[in-house]
């Protein structure tokens, strides 16, 4: 994969450019948090676990371990025990129906459709977070099956969405930015 530029921080940027499981669990983390906060979440869990952020691993982690990793300071979630079962739960569903291989979710889709279905397969991901992870892998991975656009929705247009759209610091303030007037407009056609 892509040098990836999500967080800022250069050692978690590169876990998240290696490691398939790394950027399906920042993208599940990123929720009712900063993004940038929610993709640095793999790197802390990677060093609490000692390294070995594999599915494998965090699915052989007791639940009760893994909560209290993701509660330690500075905590990997707002909502550190509801976060560390989604993960789990991930990882489970990684080692049950992809053989432990995280890549396994898109490398094994068909077309744009297949790859929307098998994310959202995975505890956690629903329609938005699937179409925004596959705008992320095909704006910035490289992986582009038949129809991903299609997939993505608007999230595959041009323009400052979501974190498939973060390239540096200032592509990030531009998605910021972009999200606050969403939420205003939102906020104020509610009226």
């Amino acid at each position: 994969m892509p040098a990836l530029h999500l967080t800022g921080d250069e050692q978690a940027d590169r876990l998240l450019s290696e490691d398939p499981f790394a950027l399906l669990i920042g993208m599940l983390l990123d929720q009712q948090i900063a993004m940038e906060v929610a993709f640095l979440g793999p790197a802390r869990l990677a060093e609490r676990l000692d390294g070995d952020l594999s599915p494998a691993t965090v699915a052989a982690t007791d639940p009760a371990v893994l909560e209290e990793l993701f509660r330690t300071k500075p905590a990997i979630h707002r909502y550190p025990g509801s976060m560390a079962k989604r993960v789990h739960a991930v990882a489970t569903h990684l080692v049950e129906h992809h053989g432990g291989d995280a890549a396994d979710v898109w490398e094994g889709a068909q077309d744009g459709r297949d790859l929307k279905r098998r994310l959202q397969a995975l505890p956690g991901y629903g329609d938005q977070k699937a179409r925004i992870f596959i705008a992320l892998l095909g704006k910035q991975c490289g992986v582009r099956p038949e129809g991903w656009e299609e997939a993505a929705g608007e999230y595959a247009e041009p323009g400052y969405r979501s974190i498939a759209d973060v390239l540096d610091e200032e592509t990030l303030q531009r998605v910021r930015e972009s999200k606050q007037a969403a939420k205003a407009a939102a906020k104020a056609a509610k009226g």
